[in-house]
């Protein structure tokens, strides 16, 4: 029915008819009808292109009696191909018409290259892959009954997509064996907060209720990239009903008026914007909805400026750095040009990432209540509490023991709840300051995604020498982030990536040198894994550009490249308990990696249009705060007369368990059941000067602390338990109580790490290294680029876990949310900077069956790590950079669809994220050859769409 749709999102339905139902009929006998769809993501998607083909035969042929073609996403609304159905009718269904059809359906679905949505080269194939699954799919049928009408065994892979099936996984760790002394170190404990959670129970900031004389908060954000502000007009807004005042920069001092150390971070932005979505004014009104349609009524008056710089391509090209062009982060190590010179072999290559949104399930939100005294209660959802306190009081001139600021919990930070907060909660410390009334704000998340900026991308290139073996012994590289309007963190993100960069490979002689892109979009910051994920990918590329200049085995030449105990790496660190290589051999083994590639070289002879591909990453990740002062942490312990212990410590519980490993230790060390130990909350009144919650270093810090406070407490309880052996907690409390014994501590705990010197490569960048291997298997539909993870084999090195189900669920958590980076996640911006990714309906996440339809993790037994509490290892971001053997496994296999279309295998890009339109496009065939372009898949310079 052509003419049901009128236009995009419109219809032939009026505003006063009801569509009261839609009859579908059964086919009939010689028609037959097939459906496709192929989408970001396979499931809970809109389709990037769909495609319906009704087709009917004369009785008992294949001569074509009518023919009709449907497709969506080549235009507004749905469109068909008329010229192609009256080339088609009276045609036999065969190779020959099969052409014509190509021909004729390129001709019928024209699409511009200007078209929106991008991928135009990819919707193009798609239309093209449709109709050709399509054409097999029907000639099966027609074969039972026309046995003329023949198909090849290998093509019958094209018919079906993926089906859903039914996953399983399995992990393994060590229960320690139950002692009669109370030890809940190493158990596999409840999630203090599962149940909570999952009812959703749990209170967040946004969960408290509102208060008496409570005012919203809504943002006024810049709407250019780069621009001169010449004026800020709120009177409309201000003239509303239940508005009641707006702010911006005229309300603080310039000295005042800033979220960091340098000029590019500020509160309200004055003069001249540098991106899209900073912050320009405040409305405070009685609601969120009032609040939110006074500030879109604020006027700002633009002077635009030139240049608007996007892409790390464009900063490179004018020469924009934060670290100036002749001061950018640099290490050297042996002599890189002599090893240049008299090496055997050398191979260049390059990576890319894109940028990856935190998209934690709680965006930024804050509560601010004055009190008398300029005192301000912030409840917050941060993983910095001392920050908020610090900017707060700096902006507003207040002290900070005058600025409380609590967590419950952060419904999920990731990095992006370091700094970020304040960007919401100094101006409702401003407001509430002024108006004398508590004041709410929680973004919704297209505010989120435009004000807050996300992983940085990163691009990288490098010069790789290599003996005969493939031992790799020598490297230049260059790395270039993309900070965003703001340094914020870019730094200590590139100096991650530059330390990070080799990953668990040992290469003798290095040059790096890595540049922090300044450009006009929102300030990229912390992220987990915090650079490395991004550079790692580097060495990555490079071991498999050896293993395939050589020939030889990919396995053998990264395990001869492994890093091994004792050995240092270019920034002159000594690796100490970092087992890689019993990673590395445990994994071969458990995922049985040799025998399943032959499985999968055999699969891949017998079928041409799905492939599958398998292949093993390590990942060695360094562990601490690179800053030598944030390697600190305090506790709070207060003990009652009944024997209860409330408990506070600095670290944020933000959904990773934290707060469950710190219930472990006090009640390990206490000698008493969980039960009697609760934690309330994080506050900036109980634990001062805490450091973040970040670098995955909390537990290591905090679990000190608990340990320092816990055993003060145990040796004024000392004399009590001598004069009563065998008597129970609560007495012991008693008795210490009427004796006027303080059951109130405070513990505390420095790291020993010492920090590193950049001017002399000395110094121990990290504290220890946790380390890891994965090994995954995927299969890629050659035809719609879709993909599926067939299994995954993860070993993690975690030290001795001090909760191995909490630990298990890290490392589960953190793959997957690698894998959205890797293959998945793609902000898409504007050549003028605007976002169009701003939520779910476009940046899509890992679902359901993202996830590996077999998943094992096994924590490596027998490693542990005297440098942290408990002989544990971190284990928040270093799973992360694992996923990247999904991205290695499709390779793969477009390396083995490549090798059957006749192309060589290895000459393509293939970079993050590996979109399905990146895949198909990769997978150059008889299809895409029929397209007129060149192929845009391989790789776009940015995600920039017209």
């Amino acid at each position: 029915m052509q003419t049901f749709f009128t236009g995009y999102r419109q219809n032939i339905v009026n505003k006063d008819e009801v569509l009261i139902s839609i009859t579908i009929p059964f086919t009939k006998e010689n028609q037959y009808f097939y459906a496709y769809k192929q989408a970001r993501r396979r499931d809970d998607d809109t389709a990037i292109v769909n495609s319906a083909v009704n087709v009917e035969f004369e009785n008992h042929s294949d001569i074509i009696k009518s023919i009709h073609l449907a497709f969506g996403g080549m235009a507004p609304t749905t469109v068909t191909a008329p010229k192609t159905s009256k080339l088609l009718t009276g045609k036999p269904w065969n190779r020959e018409t099969l052409d014509l059809a190509y021909k004729s359906i390129i001709e019928d679905l024209p699409l511009p290259p200007s078209a929106p949505g991008g991928m135009i080269q990819f919707r193009r194939a798609l239309t093209l892959s449709f109709f050709f699954r399509a054409f097999l799919a029907i000639s099966e049928e027609l074969q039972r009954t026309l046995p003329e009408i023949k198909i090849e065994e290998k093509d019958l892979s094209a018919i079906t997509g993926f089906l859903d099936k039914i996953p399983k996984s399995s992990q393994y760790f060590q229960v320690l064996p139950t002692q009669e002394k109370i030890n809940t170190i190493g158990q596999p404990i409840l999630h203090a907060s599962a149940f909570k959670q999952a009812t959703g129970e749990a209170v967040y900031c946004d969960d408290i209720p509102p208060m008496i004389n409570e005012l919203y908060m809504g943002f006024v954000l810049s709407a250019k990239a780069h621009a001169n502000i010449l004026s800020i007009d709120p009177s409309e807004a201000l003239q509303m009903e239940g508005v009641h005042a707006f702010f911006s920069a005229k309300d603080l001092p310039e000295d005042r008026n800033k979220i960091g150390k340098t000029d590019d971070e500020v509160v309200f932005v004055a003069k001249t914007v540098t991106s899209q979505g900073q912050i320009l004014g405040v409305v405070i009104a009685d609601d969120q909805a009032k609040a939110q349609k006074a500030a879109r009524t604020v006027k700002v008056t633009y002077e635009e400026l030139q240049p608007v710089i996007i892409s790390i391509d464009d900063a490179i090209n004018h020469k924009s750095y934060f670290t100036g062009f002749n001061n950018p982060k640099v290490i050297e190590k042996g002599d890189v040009d002599k090893v240049f010179e008299t090496a055997p072999h050398i191979v260049e290559g390059e990576s890319r990432n894109g940028a990856q949104e935190h998209f934690y399930l709680e965006t930024q939100c804050t509560l601010v209540v004055p009190k008398e005294d300029d005192e301000l209660e912030v409840v917050s959802s941060t993983q910095h509490p001392t920050a908020i306190s610090t900017l707060i009081g700096h902006a507003l001139n207040i002290p900070q023991n005058r600025v409380i600021t609590k967590v419950k919990r952060v419904g999920g930070g990731f990095g992006g709840k370091e700094h970020r907060s304040a960007m919401v909660a100094i101006p409702a410390a401003l407001a509430a300051t002024r108006l004398k009334r508590p004041i709410r704000c929680m973004l919704d998340r297209d505010e989120d995604i435009l004000m807050t900026g996300g992983r940085h991308p990163l691009y990288l290139k490098y010069k790789t020498a290599f003996d005969d073996d493939g031992r790799i012994l020598g490297c230049e590289i260059y790395l270039y982030n993309n900070s965003g309007y703001a340094n914020d963190l870019s730094e200590f993100v590139m100096e991650r990536a530059v330390f990070h960069f080799e990953n668990a490979y040992k290469i003798p002689n290095v040059r790096v040198v890595g540049y922090v892109c300044k450009t006009n979009l929102p300030s990229n910051m912390a992220m987990r894994g915090f650079g490395a994920p991004q550079g790692m990918l580097a060495a990555e590329f490079m071991i498999r550009k050896i293993a395939e200049y050589l020939k030889k085995d990919l396995i053998d030449i990264c395990r001869l490249n492994l890093y091994r105990e004792g050995d240092v790496t270019h920034y002159n660190q000594t690796l100490l308990y970092c087992p890689i290589e019993r990673c590395w051999d445990e994994c071969v083994a458990s995922s049985n990696i040799r025998e399943r590639r032959k499985e999968v070289e055999k699969y891949n002879t017998e079928n041409r249009w799905k492939k599958r591909g398998i292949s093993i990453v390590p990942v060695k990740y360094g562990v601490c705060f690179n800053p030598v002062h944030l390697n600190q942490a305090g506790a709070l312990i207060h003990i009652y007369t009944d024997g209860s212990v409330l408990l506070t410590h600095g670290g944020a519980e933000m959904g990773q368990g934290l707060h469950t490993k710190m219930l472990q230790v006090a009640s390990t060390v206490l000698g008493i059941p969980i039960s009697k130990i609760y934690i309330s909350e994080t506050s900036t009144d109980k634990v001062p000067n805490t450091s973040p919650t970040a670098a995955s270093f909390s537990s290591d810090i905090n679990g000190m602390a608990v340990m320092n406070a816990c055993e003060i407490i145990n040796q004024r309880l000392e004399p009590y338990k001598k004069a009563n052996p065998k008597g129970k907690w609560e007495e012991w409390i008693s008795a210490a109580y009427f004796d006027r014994v303080s059951l109130s501590v405070t513990g505390f705990y420095k790291s020993p790490y010492s920090g590193y010197d950049w001017k002399t490569n000395s110094g121990d960048v990290y504290l220890y290294y946790t380390c890891g291997v994965a090994c995954s298997e995927v299969e890629i539909d050659c035809l719609t680029g879709d993909h599926q993870v067939l299994r995954t084999d993860i070993v993690m090195d975690v030290g001795e876990s001090m909760n191995p189900a909490i630990d298990v669920g890290q490392i589960e958590g953190a793959f997957m949310q690698g894998y959205g980076l890797y293959m998945l996640e793609e902000l898409l911006y504007g050549p003028d900077g605007t976002i169009y990714t701003r939520g779910p309906g476009a940046y899509k996440l890992p679902g359901f069956n993202n996830i590996p339809l077999e998943f094992n993790v096994s924590l490596l037994k027998g490693a542990p790590n005297p440098r942290a509490i408990y002989s544990s290892k971190a284990v928040g971001e270093p799973p992360l950079f694992l996923a990247s053997s999904v991205l290695f496994a499709v390779r793969e296999a477009i390396k083995a669809a490549r090798t059957d279309a006749g192309l060589s295998p290895t000459d393509f890009k293939l970079f993050a994220p590996v979109t399905c339109a990146k895949i198909r496009m990769a997978c150059e065939d008889h299809l895409t050859a029929k397209l007129d372009e060149p192929n845009l898949g391989s790789f776009v310079p940015w995600n920039v769409v017209p």
